[in-house]
């Protein structure tokens, strides 16, 4: 892998300044304490959704502790400047129909406003996010399948039965913009996307695998291009459900392109002007800006493409 001679790229969800204070987490009165101060902030989460605060720019409404919030067992989210912060899930169970997730109805999703939010706030529902759903995945022991406890302020999960602990994992995925000798780069359709929704190649570092070898596994695998001058461009994590996404850019050995069938439904070069055009006149869609992908394409282009539809990639 060569060695980045510039700035690594600023990603919406690398961002924060709330200092998760583990050592806090390990004392059982933490979360009790945060919640009898006034000044401690609670960001709610529902079907992996959060309040949003009226008014633009975007932000959450983050409120104070409420009667009830120690049975809904909070997740200590940590520090900033003296104020805990704190997460409470109010998802209802799967039998109760729940409105209040949906779209439009001032509940939104990290893939929504990740990068509207400010540094503290993104940082925050980033992480409340990646709980939110390891918590919800991860409920009964994977040794002997009692329902476990949620112990240390939402970060470890105890089995009563055996005494094992559990802690949330993440997974690490590569993902890679590959431009040619003739400056053009590198997007490809999944197998499972709309018609013109493009964006570079990703996929997951497997056991025993570093992540340079997955990117020129992955990139040889899905389209059968070779690849060198592999350059780390940054990383941020993409809690859908628990990845680490890790950002690459890299030179094409090779150029015939041979989409495997199974990932890929097309794949194709293009110059800037071939994708300004084709963004222009609807024909292709991109990654919003909260992912990693749309920054990469980006940093190509050397400059920014016009919005996409709401639609994701990671």
């Amino acid at each position: 892998m060569s060695r980045a001679d510039e700035t690594l790229l600023d990603l919406a969800l690398s961002r924060a300044t709330v200092d998760r204070s583990a050592r806090e987490r390990a004392d059982d009165a933490t979360v009790a304490q945060a919640l009898e101060d006034p000044r401690t902030r609670v960001l709610v989460i529902r079907d992996g959704r959060s309040r949003a605060a009226a008014g633009d720019p975007a932000s959450l409404d983050l409120r104070a502790p409420a009667p009830g919030d120690a049975a809904r067992s909070p997740w200590f989210l940590g520090r900033h400047d003296g104020v805990a912060y704190l997460a409470v899930d109010e998802t209802p169970p799967a039998s109760v129909p729940d409105a209040a997730g949906a779209p439009g109805d001032g509940w939104v999703s990290l893939r929504e406003v990740g990068a509207e939010l400010d540094d503290t706030q993104a940082g925050l529902l980033t992480t409340a996010t990646a709980l939110h759903g390891w918590h919800h995945r991860h409920r009964h022991c994977p040794r002997c399948g009692a329902v476990t406890d949620v112990v240390q302020g939402g970060w470890v999960r105890r089995c009563p039965a055996d005494g094992s602990e559990h802690y949330p994992r993440t997974d690490p995925a590569v993902i890679v913009a590959v431009v040619d000798g003739d400056d053009r780069l590198l997007l490809a359709t999944g197998s499972g996307w709309p018609d013109g929704r493009v964006s570079v190649l990703a996929g997951f570092v497997e056991a025993g695998e570093t992540m340079e070898a997955a990117v020129a596994r992955e990139v040889h695998e899905e389209v059968g291009v070779e690849i060198d001058d592999l350059v780390f461009r940054g990383d941020q994590p993409w809690p859908f459900p628990a990845s680490l996404m890790l950002g690459f850019r890299a030179r094409a050995r090779t150029t015939v392109l041979t989409p495997d069938p199974a990932e890929i439904r097309s794949a194709a070069w293009y110059t800037r002007q071939e994708l300004a055009d084709h963004v222009a006149d609807g024909s292709r869609t991109l990654p919003t800006r909260v992912s990693i992908a749309r920054v990469l394409i980006e940093e190509w282009f050397s400059g920014p493409l016009p919005e996409p539809r709401r639609e994701v990639s990671p």
